[in-house]
């Protein structure tokens, strides 16, 4: 039987997602409660990769089990007794069995929240950037993004991916008062792209780069001709799309 586990996660503590040697992951941790509950070894399967510090209100993993009945609200309160207190499981559903977290997503949406001001109760949850910034021609830095595919200039190096590409459906800035919030959603993300582009962008709105230049960066192929990577705490994966035909799912609102 497979299931899809809906989820969120504070990774402030976490090297990511994904399980690695002598590091500690949100997957791991995931897949040690599930075994657990099951009575079984179980592995899980993400939606994709979080990179170190980065944060999900929505995430969706898949796991298969010989249990046919884990798709209730005990088996959830039960996951989140074990869990640690920085991941949280919302829901769990029964989905075809070729259904994949991965494979099956139409899209990703991430937020990047930037606080305008000292706030000791977002510091950890926010970068800080208190210098004016130009969000209108940040902003129509932004909708460059859309003419392109190759995404190699903000991506990080060394990345073992197949293909740099990806079709980005949304990137824009809103200013909230004492924050301002960059959402972007896409078909798919390399490793490091949101933050450099928020890093990037941010270079065009203190005046260091036009948009002209930021063109030329994506053309140029080349990460070094980026802007600097911004702060992993300020990014918050907070939608998946997948096809109807999957199941229900419930997102959270931020």
């Amino acid at each position: 039987m497979r299931y899809f586990v809906q989820l969120s996660y504070d990774g402030t503590n976490y090297h990511g997602w994904q399980v690695q040697q002598n590091a500690r992951s949100v997957q791991e941790e995931v897949e040690k409660t599930l075994s657990v509950i099951c009575r079984e070894p179980v592995e899980v399967v993400g939606a994709g990769r979080t990179d170190t510090g980065v944060h999900a209100v929505f995430y969706i993993a898949h796991f298969d089990s010989n249990l046919d009945s884990l798709d209730d609200e005990k088996t959830v309160f039960k996951l989140n007794c074990l869990l640690p207190n920085d991941i949280a499981v919302q829901k769990i559903f029964k989905v075809r069995p070729d259904a994949h977290a991965r494979f099956d997503a139409t899209y990703r949406e991430y937020k990047y929240y930037i606080s305008r001001n000292k706030d000791p109760f977002t510091f950890r949850y926010a970068d800080k950037e208190n210098r004016d910034l130009d969000l209108a021609m940040m902003n129509d830095a932004a909708q460059t993004l859309f003419e392109y595919t190759d995404f190699t200039s903000f991506s990080k190096l060394g990345s073992d991916v197949k293909t740099n590409n990806c079709r980005i459906f949304k990137a824009v800035w809103e200013d909230m008062g004492d924050h301002l919030i960059f959402t972007i959603r896409a078909d798919r993300f390399l490793r490091n792209m949101v933050r450099a582009i928020v890093g990037t962008l941010l270079e065009v709105g203190l005046g260091k780069k036009t948009i002209e230049d930021f063109r030329k960066v994506i053309d140029q192929k080349d990460r070094s001709s980026a802007g600097a990577s911004v702060a992993a705490k300020g990014l918050f994966l907070v939608d998946i799309g997948y096809p109807d035909t999957i199941g229900k799912l419930e997102n959270v609102e931020m």
